[in-house]
């Protein structure tokens, strides 16, 4: 005599104690800018500028000249939440079962820890694209909350300075209408660089910032190049890397990927405006006995600003 097995299926072994979760990217790009907390709906970002008059003083007597100058940029919050309700008996009938506590009127879902920590990243990461890319007519949910970078930038007339303009790559194929490719993106990197105010250049803080897909393709230009004394290591550098022969650094954030955009400027240039420092990695999960399941639960208030536009240098690329 054998075993008969023709009339049941084949078992897979459903692994119920564990589950994986995709990757995401965090939030470099808020860690980075200056945090301007206890923002409700809207506050000033103010601005101080003077001038120092110089003058002869072979004479006595006091002759007052120079002005100074009060300005503000607002900066505007948007409430946002990220809420879902769970009902943990939709398990039973699958292999989660085998998880689920004991009883028929369970209260708490299998594998909180995975939840909550992919919520909270998934959080992170739609802010870094926001951050960028938020506009409020935007169809994706994410980006619509509140305007990002690239708006404001651009609807800064006349302010910020353009690096594909004439004067930085003069006679070069680097126009709007060009992509940034391994064979230009170092020519790119420099004009943006010589585009940067002097009065800048020497600032700790200023950088260039842009995706994670142009900061690549300017690793592989380097490294093509024969730089070997730079490091070019993404793992090792996270992603940041001096310009050789300059002080400038270029930081990849994953916020700008797709976009064809990079950016200069200060890190202090740019604010994050939010209620609760942090609130945004905080979350309620709990059991809502009125309602009979688990309910998720994450509020917290973004925005972004400018402080001075015309401290920022920009390159469009397609």
């Amino acid at each position: 005599m054998a075993f008969s097995v023709t009339s049941i299926t084949g078992y897979v072994k459903a692994n119920e104690r564990e589950l994986l979760t995709k990757s995401l990217f965090s939030a470099k790009s808020i860690s980075l800018a200056t945090k301007m907390p206890n923002v409700k709906s809207a506050s000033q970002v103010n601005v101080m500028d003077t001038d120092a008059v110089f003058q002869s003083g072979t004479s006595c007597g006091f002759s007052a000249s120079g002005t100074t100058t009060f300005t503000n940029r607002t900066m505007t919050v948007s409430p946002i939440r990220v809420h879902e309700s769970l009902c943990p008996k939709t398990l039973e009938n699958t292999y989660l079962q085998l998880v689920l506590p004991n009883g028929s009127n369970p209260k708490s879902i299998p594998f909180e820890q995975q939840f909550t920590d992919l919520k909270t990243g998934l959080i992170a990461q739609n802010l870094e694209r926001a951050f960028w890319q938020g506009d409020t007519t935007s169809g994706d949910n994410a980006l619509a909350r509140f305007d990002g970078l690239i708006k404001i930038i651009t609807t800064v007339s006349g302010s910020a300075i353009a690096a594909n303009a004439s004067g930085f790559m003069a006679g070069a194929p680097y126009s709007a209408s060009g992509g940034i490719t391994v064979s230009n993106v170092n020519a790119i990197m420099q004009g943006i660089f010589r585009a940067i105010p002097v009065a800048l250049i020497d600032k700790p803080d200023t950088v260039i910032m842009c995706g994670i897909d142009t900061f690549r393709t300017y690793q592989l230009a380097l490294t093509n190049a024969n730089l070997f004394h730079y490091n070019t290591d993404a793992s090792n550098s996270n992603f940041e890397i001096v310009i050789p022969g300059t002080n400038i650094k270029v930081i990849g954030v994953n916020g700008l990927n797709s976009t064809g955009r990079i950016y200069a400027l200060r890190t202090s240039n740019m604010f994050f405006g939010c209620d609760v420092l942090g609130e945004e990695s905080k979350f309620e999960l709990f059991w809502a006995q009125e309602a009979m399941e688990v309910r998720y639960v994450a509020e917290f208030k973004a925005g972004v600003q400018i402080a001075f536009p015309a401290e920022v240098v920009y390159y469009v690329g397609s």
